[in-house]
């Protein structure tokens, strides 16, 4: 598997390097689910279970693991088993991730009225609402993003890059391209570029 071949160490010793954890993350509703559904296309392995099933929101699946949701509970002992495969991992919670382990971090942006637009509906049709305006709201999450990504830029076991969700609509390859070469090469970029469904991008700003 030329993949994960790659992802491993180059030195002289006899002994391979541990592979990295590549992390899909960003905001809620930025488009994790579409970069976690690429990810499996060009042909990595992923760390999900299946018990949020796809329904009108996200009508081709979530892509999740539920035990990421501990980690702030201190439930890290998964990730030794994450090394060379790609995980779903909000925001928020990229900090508890241990830190005796390396990580790439594909970490998704999108225009933040899209992302409020698409959390607003999702909310709706749940029955629940939020007391915050939109305009609190976006400030709030745009200096978390910037907190995340300073973070992120202090930790020398993480390394990350930028995905431009509204972008990657447009023209999906060069998108491609760059992951697969952020991964280390031999990913099927074609497959990955028919993932790319402008049909699902709805709440546009």
């Amino acid at each position: 598997m030329r993949f994960l071949s790659s992802l491993l160490g180059k030195g002289t010793s006899s002994k391979s390097s541990p592979r990295p954890v590549v992390v899909v993350s960003g905001l809620p509703r930025s488009g994790t689910s579409m970069m976690m559904k690429m990810l499996e296309a060009g042909g990595m392995a992923l760390v999900i279970d299946g018990i949020r099933t796809a329904d009108e929101d996200n009508p081709k699946g979530y892509y999740e693991f539920e035990r990421v949701k501990q980690l702030d509970k201190g439930d890290v002992a998964w990730v030794a088993e994450a090394q060379g495969k790609a995980v779903k991992v909000i925001s928020a919670l990229l900090t508890y991730l241990p830190a005796e382990y390396e990580y790439k971090v594909l970490f998704m942006n999108r225009k933040m009225p899209e992302v409020l637009a698409s959390q607003r509906k999702m909310l709706e049709r749940r029955g629940e609402k939020s007391d915050i305006s939109d305009d609190k709201l976006a400030e709030l999450l745009h200096k978390h993003v910037q907190q995340v990504k300073a973070w992120l830029a202090r930790q020398p076991n993480f390394q990350m890059l930028d995905m431009d969700y509204n972008a990657m609509l447009v023209d999906p390859i060069p998108w491609a391209e760059r992951v697969n070469a952020f991964l280390g090469g031999g990913l099927d970029v074609q497959a990955m570029v028919r993932v790319v469904d402008p049909n699902l991008y709805r709440n546009r700003a």
